[in-house]
């Protein structure tokens, strides 16, 4: 426990950490259309950029823990800093995307490491009775990293080149460990001669990657009539199965898979995965549909998303207090997911003509739907786990948000690009040479173009274009409005999951509260 000076200057550095970590996430999704023109690949390609992140988080969460305790947590957390400061610098100097992607991965390698340790930092500074608070700071860091990304990333792209948004993080992060060598104190060693369980890792690392893989390039390869689709499916398949059986076996899993015996905690990991899904795929949606469909810049995006991020950061220092004081923690998971629900439905309803006050209200229900859920599905997801067991549930619920938010942009992004077929093919299917409607548009575009003095050859070749585009965007419109649908109907369906364990009998979550996130 720490006060005074010392105290806020800790704060600040480890918020700021975490902040930087989770700008991370999203700050690229505003970029995507630069960083696919300018290094020569497909927006299916250049999503590996987001997911190679989302991944190395994955897999590094659920072992922080350990590997705090065997180099010391002073040392992991600053040496975490420098590696995602240094992966930062080499993002920026990537030539190619397969070597940025690759650069990515080791920067999320660093990053997850620091959204946990810092976790438990930021609780061990704060006394007991002011852990409420301690939680809402940490849950603000979470809400603001992913969405202020956006409007960072869109004022950069806007004003710089994209190679900046990696390059920003460097002076940030040479601060941040400097601060953390000169005011952290060193965690009183525990003794610890555990076996790293390198074989857990190993599997959950194949059993990761290579379903990410099969979600990201199934819809571009035809799924299963490729081999290579066929055969990583296999090896996700058998990785799971042996994982599962592996740290169920092992005496120190990097996993532990037994603390899913409480039904509470395996149902908030399903609903956690589910939010993940959702915060995740809503920020890498929309930057696509504003900039593709409505014509923002990616400026102009980013601050569509900030009125909601401000609000809930008005909101999260509360939250902690609540759960504290005793509220249980379903009734704001309940209007959590309430509130996101209804922010997929809204956008399920816009159109090529809406603008900036449509947007107002459903990205005000999604930025308070997101604070809603972060803290409190933490909190539930421990409130019937003995306490030893706390930090193995806390990590497997932070892993499950994380999975959530990595698969969800492989989703969503495979189920744009099929409905994109489906619709297109709708649509297409009215544009007939025989359709009245069709020859009579067709006919007003080439008399526009003759009339500013075109042959009638160009004309008529610059009015199939003109067509083939308003086919495109109607059915990018389409599709987009599907996926903020899905979001929709996945968050409502967790609404009945939340109503089962309220049911259940309630644990002392304000007590739970202060210790959910300390491992």
């Amino acid at each position: 426990m720490e006060t005074g000076f010392r105290k806020w200057i800790i704060v600040i550095t480890i918020i700021t950490s975490t902040i930087i970590e989770l700008i991370d996430t999203t700050i690229v999704n505003v970029s995507v259309n630069t960083m696919s023109g300018n290094l020569g690949a497909s927006l299916e390609d250049t999503a590996w950029v987001i997911t190679s992140y989302a991944i190395a988080n994955v897999i590094v969460i659920p072992m922080t823990s350990f590997l705090a305790e065997k180099i010391g947590r002073k040392k992991y957390y600053i040496g975490s800093i420098l590696l995602f400061t240094i992966a930062s610098a080499m993002c920026g100097a990537s030539t190619n995307l397969w070597e940025l992607v690759a650069f990515r991965f080791i920067q999320g390698v660093g990053g997850g490491a620091l959204l946990s340790t810092s976790q438990a930092i930021l609780f061990e500074t704060f006394p007991a009775s002011e852990r409420g608070t301690a939680s809402g700071m940490f849950s603000l860091g979470i809400i603001i990293g992913p969405s202020i990304g956006p409007v960072l990333g869109g004022y950069i792209v806007d004003n710089f080149t994209w190679q900046w948004i990696f390059y920003v993080n460097i002076p940030i992060g040479i601060v941040a460990a400097f601060l953390s060598f000169i005011y952290l104190r060193p965690k009183q060693k525990e003794i610890n001669n555990r076996r790293v369980d390198w074989f857990g890792i190993f599997l959950l690392a194949v059993c990761v990657g290579s379903l990410q893989i099969v979600l990201e390039r199934g819809e571009t390869d035809d799924w299963f009539a490729a081999m290579y689709i066929v055969v990583l499916s296999i090896i996700a398949g058998i990785s799971l199965l042996v994982l599962v059986w592996w740290e169920l076996y092992v005496d120190h899993p990097v996993i532990d898979f037994r603390v899913l015996r409480s039904t509470t905690l395996s149902i908030s990991a399903i609903m956690t995965f589910v939010m993940g899904f959702g915060l995740f795929s809503a920020v890498f949606v929309f930057p696509l549909y504003s900039q593709r469909i409505i014509g923002y810049s990616a400026f102009q995006t980013g601050t569509m998303l900030l009125p909601g991020t401000l609000f809930a950061a008005m909101i999260s220092p509360f939250l902690g207090k609540l759960l504290q004081a005793g509220i249980r923690p379903q009734f704001l998971i309940l209007t959590g997911f309430l509130f996101t629900a209804i922010f997929g439905f809204f956008m399920s309803k816009s159109n090529m003509e809406t603008g900036d006050a449509y947007f107002f209200i459903p990205l005000i229900f999604r930025g308070v739907g997101a604070a809603l859920l972060i803290v409190p599905l933490t909190a539930l997801a421990v409130s019937e786990l003995k306490p030893k067991d706390i930090p193995q549930g806390a990590a497997l619920n932070n892993m499950m948000r994380q999975l959530g938010g990595s698969f969800g942009i492989a989703l969503i992004n495979t189920y744009i690009s099929h409905r994109a077929a489906e619709n297109r093919s709708a649509l297409v299917s009215h544009l007939t040479a025989s359709d009245p409607n069709t020859q009579q548009r067709f006919h007003y575009i080439i008399n526009r173009i003759t009339a500013h003095g075109e042959t009638y050859l160009n004309a008529t070749q610059q009015a199939i274009a003109a067509m083939e585009n308003t086919v495109q965007r109607q059915t990018y419109l389409l599709s987009y409005i599907d996926s903020f649908l899905l979001l929709a109907i996945m968050n409502a369906c967790c609404i009945p999951l939340v109503m089962f364990t309220i049911k259940r009998k309630s644990a002392t979550a304000g007590n739970k509260t202060i210790t959910i996130i300390d491992h």
